[in-house]
Formats: C-alpha cells, sequence, structure tokens
C-alpha cells in the first residue's frame, strides 16, 4: 500500500529517509557529514518539501519500508530501507511516482549510485546530458523517462 506523508506519519518517512540516506552515502560522505541526517533532521527537510508543494508518498508492507517524493513531473528522494532492497520495492514506488507525472518524468542522482542508475535505466530513463556540480569531485546527473512513440 502507497499512502501520502502528513504530520501523522512523517516521523516514520523520516526514519525510512534518514538509515537510507545514510546507507547509500556512506561510503563517499565523511562521518560527520553522515551524522547530521538524524530523523528529526530528515523530518525537517521532508516537511520543507511538503511546505512547498511536493508530495511525499510513504510504501507500507508489514511495515513502513520505502519513500518517494514527487513535484510535477520531479521525482525525488526515492529511499528503500537496505534490508528491503532487492525485493521490487523501489520499482513498485518509482512506477507510482511516475504514474502522476503530468509531464516526461525527470530525476537526478548522483553520478556514482550505480544501483539507482540500474533501476532508473531498467524502467526506461536516459541520461538527459543535464549535470549538476556538487563538490569539484561529484556531480549529479538528470534522467528522463522515455516513452514510447506511437506508430500511426
Amino acid at each position: 500500500m502507497i499512502v501520502i506523508v502528513d504530520e501523522s506519519n512523517l516521523p516514520e518517512a523520516a526514519a525510512i529517509h534518514s538509515v537510507s540516506w545514510q546507507d547509500s552515502h556512506r561510503s563517499f560522505c565523511s562521518p560527520d557529514f553522515i551524522a547530521l541526517h538524524t530523523p528529526e533532521h530528515q523530518r525537517e527537510y521532508l516537511r520543507g518539501k511538503m511546505d512547498k508543494g511536493s508530495k511525499v508518498y510513504m510504501l507500507v508492507k508489514n511495515r513502513p519500508v520505502g519513500v518517494v517524493s514527487v513535484t510535477g513531473s520531479l521525482i525525488e528522494d526515492l529511499y528503500i530501507l537496505p534490508e528491503m532492497q532487492n525485493k521490487g520495492y523501489g520499482t513498485e514506488l518509482l512506477k507510482f511516482a511516475v504514474s502522476l507525472c503530468p509531464d516526461v518524468p525527470t530525476l537526478w542522482i548522483l553520478e556514482n549510485n550505480e544501483s539507482a542508475a540500474r533501476l532508473y535505466r531498467r524502467m526506461g530513463f536516459k541520461e538527459t546530458g543535464n549535470v549538476n556540480a556538487i563538490t569539484d569531485r561529484l556531480a549529479e546527473i538528470e534522467f528522463s523517462l522515455e516513452r514510447e512513440e506511437e506508430n500511426p
């Protein structure tokens, strides 16, 4: 079941975001920077996104396992708990997020996030060529979904 995140379940969504973000960034961020991304910090981050119009959703199986946010046709914050990855949950949340996009779905990933890139490519996303430098050694790359053209 996929539910919208509001104040009543924001703590659970923030906990997923925190644990998953820390796990995915641990190999290239300093321990001090990782430690800043507590559930409380991520709760304020998600609340700020929601206050600015983003919709945040949580995937719940027997328990909450993943989150994603959608702003227009921009998909962000797709995180699955580390122990729940590779079970199809990321695909399920991504398909849901894509279904909400009024225009061409786009997203940005860190260039070193090969597991995310594999998922997005498998789902039909392609690199657009747009790059956003985060630091002098790390950048984000943009992907967009190439929809099948209908034959006349």
